[in-house]
C-alpha cells in the first residue's frame, strides 16, 4: 500500500473558517521561552552556561532580547494536539493568538546557544576582562633609515 504525503496548507491557503491549529503539531504547547537579563559579565554568561547544563534548555536572542527556552510539552496537551483543559486554560494561553505563531516554521534567531561550550566561546569573544584593551597590541615602531 502506497502512503500519500500531504502537506499542511500555508496561511494564505487557509479557507474562511479554517483554523491553523487543525494543521499544526501544537508547537506553542511544546516549549516555553522566558526573557532573561542581557548578559554583560563573565558571571552573567556563567549563569547561562548553567541553564544549558539542563536537559532540553537553550538560549536565544530576538531583537536584542535574551530568552531561555525549555523544550517541554504541556501536561494537558492531548494526542490530537488539542488542549485538555481548554475551558479552564491559563490566561497566557487565552491571550495567545495564531496571528504571529510559528506555524510556518520560517523564523531564525539572532543568536542561538544549545551547549555551555558555545556560550563560553561567545563570552570569551565579547566580555572584556578588567585592565584588558579591546585593541590589539601596539605595533613596533618602524626603523628609521
Amino acid at each position: 500500500m502506497e502512503a500519500t504525503l500531504t502537506r499542511k496548507p500555508t496561511r494564505e491557503e487557509m479557507k474562511p473558517g479554517e483554523v491553523l491549529c487543525d494543521h499544526c503539531t501544537a508547537k506553542c504547547c511544546r516549549y516555553f521561552a522566558l526573557p532573561i537579563d542581557t548578559p554583560k559579565t563573565q558571571r552573567d554568561f556563567d549563569f547561562i552556561r548553567w541553564y544549558l547544563l539542563h536537559d532540553r534548555a537553550s538560549v536565544f536572542t530576538e531583537d536584542e532580547t535574551w530568552y531561555i527556552l525549555v523544550q517541554t510539552a504541556c501536561k494537558h496537551l492531548q494526542a490530537d494536539q488539542r488542549c485538555g483543559i481548554y475551558e479552564t486554560r491559563p490566561q497566557i494561553c487565552r491571550d495567545y493568538t495564531t496571528d504571529d505563531c510559528e506555524y510556518g516554521d520560517d523564523w531564525v534567531y539572532d543568536r542561538y546557544f544549545e551547549t555551555p561550550e558555545q556560550v563560553a566561546e561567545y563570552a570569551e569573544a565579547v566580555v572584556q576582562k578588567p585592565g584588558e584593551s579591546i585593541r590589539g597590541p601596539k605595533p613596533s615602531l618602524l626603523p628609521i633609515m
